[in-house]
């Protein structure tokens, strides 16, 4: 999985005066956990761009100095009026550790149902999973080759090679619906097929 480098400094006091001050300052607050204790950071809000404004997912390392931690991003908070940061949550990442994080789907193939008519519904962008941080994949490929009209493709189809997928065996990933052009074809076609018979006169 691809990473990406935010330089923020260590914070000495965590109470609420402060915070207001960094945040006045364009700095967001961070926290980042799963070491021996919490580990208290600031950085500028644009450092974060690319982290959190994009459908991919990444690791973090986090470059404090003298320290530098690998991490993935656990829980962002935002301004409901202002889409401002207001404060971002990490959790630190080791080798021999699994770690969960969610991860885009990308639909690959092309599908039978689609090339007659149908509508592809990719159910979930997303998806959670579980793996050791040197398995963590950029993305899940769900492959829509075998779907034809009407059909869908359930998570126990996708490919898991050295991570584990954290849903339900029934969880629909993508389905091909039935276009109302389609139906329409096929209503017309059906009506068609019924007009010669009623006219028939014995």
């Amino acid at each position: 999985m691809k990473s990406i480098t935010i330089k923020g400094s260590e914070r000495e006091s965590v109470g609420k005066v402060s915070t207001k001050a960094l945040r006045n300052a364009g700095m967001v607050p961070c926290v980042l956990y799963g070491g021996n204790q919490a580990v208290h950071f600031s950085a500028e809000e644009g450092a974060f761009k690319n982290l959190i404004y994009t459908p991919n997912a990444h690791t973090v390392v986090i470059d404090l100095g003298e320290k530098k931690l690998e991490a993935v991003l656990q829980d962002i908070q935002v301004h409901p009026i202002s889409d401002k940061i207001l404060h971002i949550d990490f959790y630190q990442l080791f080798q021999d550790k699994d770690v969960t994080i969610d991860v885009p789907v990308k639909v690959t193939g092309t599908s039978p149902g689609v090339l007659g008519g149908g509508n592809l519904i990719l159910n979930t962008r997303k998806l959670k999973v579980k793996a050791l941080p040197k398995h963590l994949p950029d993305y899940v490929e769900a492959n829509i080759s075998e779907l034809e009209m009407g059909n869908k493709l359930y998570i126990t189809k996708l490919k898991t090679d050295n991570f584990k997928l954290l849903h339900p065996d029934n969880t629909v990933v993508a389905q091909v619906k039935i276009s109302r052009a389609a139906m329409k074809a096929a209503q017309e076609a059906a009506k068609a097929a019924k007009a010669p018979a009623k006219g028939k006169k014995k």
